[in-house]
């Protein structure tokens, strides 16, 4: 009976430790973007930053427990067929934490996760992964140097395309 009382107090101390460690705010958000960041401006639940000379954007909304931090990479009408389908395939296997995305007509790396679940850890992380997923993009189409296994081959020659006749 003794053992499952610790038992129980210990679960118990390391869930409340684990949830408190884990309180992340717009505030401390900021904080630890502008510790990394080589400029900052917010505009209301927005944060704009360069990150090794490349614009990042953190969006948050407090109320929804959600952010994303994203940057573009290139226009729809730049891109071509085998780097859409090498992104897709990095989606799955090298592009870890981030993904790419498409909207309002670019191609976007991007973070997105519950804001108060997040640790600062993580945000450092995010945007690291953000930044290298965009620098990469052409070549490796990586977030960080890990690859989960599988098919991971890159298109490298589109195939040629044939007409379906109708008659």
């Amino acid at each position: 009976m003794r053992n499952a009382f610790y038992l129980i107090a210990l679960f118990c101390f390391f869930t409340l430790h684990r949830a408190s460690a884990q309180e992340m705010n717009a505030e401390k958000l900021s904080e630890l973007i502008a510790q990394v960041a080589d400029t900052t401006v917010t505009n209301g639940n927005t944060i704009q930053f360069m990150y090794k000379e490349r614009p990042l954007i953190c969006v948050y909304d407090e109320n929804a427990n959600r952010m994303r931090i994203i940057t573009p990479i290139v226009e729809t009408k730049d891109l071509e067929e085998e780097q859409l389908l090498n992104m897709l395939v990095a989606n799955f296997h090298s592009a870890l934490d981030v993904k790419y995305a498409l909207s309002d007509e670019v191609i976007w790396s991007v973070f997105i996760h519950p804001l108060k679940e997040l640790a600062d850890h993580q945000v450092l992380d995010a945007i690291d992964q953000v930044y290298a997923a965009s620098a990469t993009f052409g070549t490796t189409y990586s977030s960080t140097s890990l690859v989960f296994p599988g098919n991971t081959k890159k298109k490298e020659n589109p195939k040629e395309k044939k007409l379906i006749e109708r008659g």
